[in-house]
């Protein structure tokens, strides 16, 4: 992406409402994510991502079909897997799919990879949970080989090898597009820095101000392997609601927020259970959660900017049943309000060296 101005954008999971499973409330679900893509195209948001799960309480196990609906039904805005679990999938077909969606989209698609926070792909696909770490590394190493060289020779030890194999079709550019999805563990950004790829930090947790240390290794990282963390694009990825009455906002999203935390995210997750006031704490100035009025997005984004030097705030603002109403709504806010004052932080200096 280039580095002129701040972007915003949105991704959803496709999570259903808690208790309603099976292809209808998947089909209506589905639905509402390609309605918000085309609106947040019409409004001018700058990307829109797609995430993966392979669970009945959510609709989306396969993220580039959905995007090449989203492809057929917009015009401009960027489109991003959000993210492709990379570990129990094949680079080969991860990178064929990501270069169909870029021919579709007429160059908008970008790949974001992790290993994901799930595990529940692992034994789907038959991998080994034992080798998440070294799958991970093996497959990031062939798929950025494939985005290198139209002719690929390669071999690793939980893949089979690569001789003289053509992989096609080919993008029509894969500069800037792969990114790395991490959730602030230090080595995604050591390795994020090492490749020189761009980085995507899902902050759904914790204060603002641990975070600082994490992108500053990542641009120690980038720069000791000769990248210029200048030229490095960081994002910060987190839920939001947004309505012109802040008190409003929050009460109408605590449920749906809770629901989601509650019943959506791996058990263990710090938060399991959100009573009102831990909503309210991480809804604070340096909490992780982005609700409230227009000015308040825009201040908090405004701080985090300063505090990481990123250039993209991507927003979660469907989760927990939100009806699709109130999405739009947001959607519509976002880019009103928000959008012209954010887009003003991109011409202050670049990334934070």
């Amino acid at each position: 992406m280039g580095l002129g101005s701040m972007e915003l954008g949105l991704y959803s999971f496709g999570d259903l409402p808690v208790g309603i499973h099976g292809p209808e409330a998947a089909r209506q679900r589905l639905r509402e994510i390609l309605a918000a893509a085309k609106l947040a195209d019409e409004a001018g948001l700058s990307v829109f991502g797609v995430g993966e799960h392979h669970r009945p309480d959510y609709a989306v196990s396969a993220p580039e079909v959905v995007l090449g609906a989203i492809a057929g039904i917009t015009r401009s805005i960027r489109l991003t897997t959000a993210v492709t679990i990379l570990s129990s999938d094949d680079p080969v077909r991860v990178f064929e799919d990501y270069a169909t969606l870029d021919l579709l989209s007429n160059g908008r698609a970008e790949l974001m990879v992790g290993r994901g926070a799930f595990i529940e792909s692992f034994p789907l696909f038959g991998y080994d949970l034992g080798d998440y770490e070294a799958l991970y590394t093996e497959k990031l190493d062939l798929l950025l080989e494939l985005a290198r060289k139209d002719v690929v020779t390669w071999q690793g030890r939980l893949r089979p090898a690569l001789h003289q194999a053509p992989v096609m079709p080919r993008p029509l550019s894969s500069d800037g597009a792969f990114w790395i999805a991490a959730g602030g563990t230090p080595q995604s950004a050591v390795r994020a820095g090492r490749a020189g790829l761009p980085l995507n930090l899902a902050k759904i947790g914790g204060e603002a101000e641990q975070f600082v240390s994490f992108f500053q290794l990542y641009r120690d990282s980038a720069r000791k392997a000769g990248h210029d963390p200048a030229n490095l694009a960081a994002a910060v990825s987190g839920h939001l609601h947004v309505q012109a009455d802040s008190q409003k906002a929050r009460d109408d999203f605590y449920p749906h927020y809770a629901s989601y935390i509650g019943h959506n995210l791996p058990r263990g997750s710090n938060g399991w259970k959100v009573t009102r006031a831990d909503y309210d704490r991480i809804a604070g100035p340096s909490g992780a959660l982005f609700v409230g009025s227009p000015q308040e997005i825009v201040d908090k984004i405004s701080r985090e900017h300063e505090l990481f030097g990123h250039r993209r705030f991507m927003a979660q603002i469907d989760i927990g049943g939100l009806p699709y109403p109130k999405v739009a709504q947001a959607i519509e806010l976002l880019a009103a309000q928000v959008l012209p004052q954010i887009r003003a932080l991109g011409q202050q200096p670049a990334l934070r060296a």
